[in-house]
């Protein structure tokens, strides 16, 4: 059965445009929560968000929705992602909401859901909820309609959750941090959390209006990290998105930290410390070259998985892995969290920086890249990638690589695009190999 509403990080697009409609989210809400009333219980959603504007119409839909079919909802308010997988799993409920579009701008909204276990949904569960879009879904019973309250105390059960994954004999003393919320759902818990280990926190990204989630901030635009770190001397920069499960880090230089720096730190520590399971981490197609050769200098495999970290979290939980990640920031760290957590990395990475006793610059540029080139070529139709043409330039453009860089090429999973990735030890072959694929593409899909 084919996908029509989820996609891989649950339902998203732009608001009052189908699918993220109110009238679908209430739909939505109905069918999740009466496909999760299992056993004879009183069952309980609890759903949190970022700070969209559109926040407040997806919630209320939501929760009419959940209500109608007879669950139980507790509300939180703006929340990071990870806070409801893990107080859905700690609250005993039955299924946690986050409504968000993560790094998307503030016109778009999104729907995740997450299991009774705080696991993201499975294929099998999603389908299932598709499949009860289409249908009429029972109400309850007048006398058993749901009830929804809010919980005040759900940011300061995270930040005590979040503090936890940090060593107990360090503190953050003596550092001084720039913490960039993206005016997203961490603007109040991820500058306590930091705060509260003795750090000197400058927040920036903490003024939330409804329409300025991850606009000019926040780790999909870290400019503004990045000066400010330098203009204000502090040690470090962390730039959370707007749902706070991605973290990109800047040095006291104002020099950026991906992702593919930041797996290869806290994987390096956990098997120097004995505590890295599968024998190696796991990251997408998407992670430089440089990174696995790095890792394989030190005797830990990377394995990697399609672009998206649900695939990367399917592939840790099938091969006892405890650390994954994306090159653009997801960091999912599971002997802490079910989901990527921006802010549970960013502790290890200043763990290790307070250990060190050396600049950020030092503790986490851990290898060189190779070059890596990245195009994107739009097509009106049809499926280029299996055009004669297209397949003979990339044979032969692998064969020029073998040995000594990769090729990804993949069509987007939004868009009508094909995107080209090349990397290699010669910064002029990845261009060349790219822009001929780009070109072959180009020409049969015009």
């Amino acid at each position: 059965m084919s996908r029509r509403y989820f996609g891989t990080d649950g339902i998203r697009g732009r608001t009052n445009q189908w699918p993220m409609t109110a009238e679908l989210a209430m739909k939505v809400g109905m069918a999740a929560g009466k496909h999760f009333q299992r056993g004879s219980h009183r069952h309980r959603v609890v759903i949190g968000k970022d700070t969209r504007l559109s926040g407040y119409m997806v919630e209320n839909a939501l929760v009419a929705g959940f209500t109608a079919v007879g669950m139980d909802v507790v509300q939180f308010g703006p929340i990071p992602t990870p806070a409801v997988a893990l107080l859905a799993h700690s609250m005993r409920a039955d299924l946690g909401v986050m409504i968000s579009a993560s790094h998307n701008p503030y016109a778009d909204n999104g729907i995740k859901l997450f299991g009774p276990d705080g696991y993201k949904l499975s294929d099998e569960d999603e389908l299932k909820i598709e499949a009860m879009l289409e249908q009429d879904i029972p109400l309850a019973a007048p006398s058993e309609i749901g009830r929804a309250r809010r919980v005040e105390d759900a940011r300061g059960r995270y930040i005590h959750a979040v503090k936890s994954s940090f060593p107990a004999d360090l503190r953050l003393d003596g550092l001084k941090i720039v913490v960039d919320c993206a005016n997203g759902a961490a603007y109040q818990v991820a500058p306590s959390a930091f705060w509260e280990l003795g750090a000197e926190v400058i927040a920036i990204g903490v003024t939330p209006n409804g329409i300025n989630i991850n606009d000019g901030c926040g780790s999909t635009s870290p400019l503004l990290c990045q000066e400010t770190v330098v203009s204000s001397g502090a040690d470090i920069g962390i730039a959370l998105d707007g749902d706070a499960d991605r973290l990109i880090v800047v040095d006291e230089k104002g020099q950026i930290v991906d992702g593919d720096q930041i797996m290869a730190l806290i994987a390096t520590n956990f098997a120097r410390d004995g505590s890295l399971r599968g024998g190696g981490l796991v990251a997408t197609v998407m992670s430089n070259l440089g990174l696995e050769r790095h890792l394989a200098g030190h005797g830990i495999s990377l394995e990697r998985t399609k672009v998206g970290d649900r695939y990367v979290l399917e592939r840790m939980r099938e091969g006892g892995f405890n650390v994954g990640g994306e090159q653009s920031g997801h960091m999912i760290l599971s002997d802490y969290a079910t989901t990527g957590d921006g802010t549970v990395a960013a502790l290890q990475v200043l763990a290790a920086l307070v250990r060190s006793g050396k600049p950020a610059s030092e503790v986490l540029h851990r290898f060189d890249p190779v070059p890596q080139l990245l195009k994107n070529v739009r097509f009106s139709g049809g499926k280029p990638l299996e055009h004669e043409e297209v397949k003979r330039v990339i044979a032969q453009a692998e064969g020029e690589l073998n040995g000594c860089g990769r090729l990804v090429i993949r069509p987007s999973g939004t868009e009508p695009v094909i995107r080209v990735m090349a990397e290699g030890d010669r910064e002029d072959q990845v261009k060349d190999v790219v822009e001929r694929i780009c070109d072959a593409v180009a020409r049969v899909a015009a």
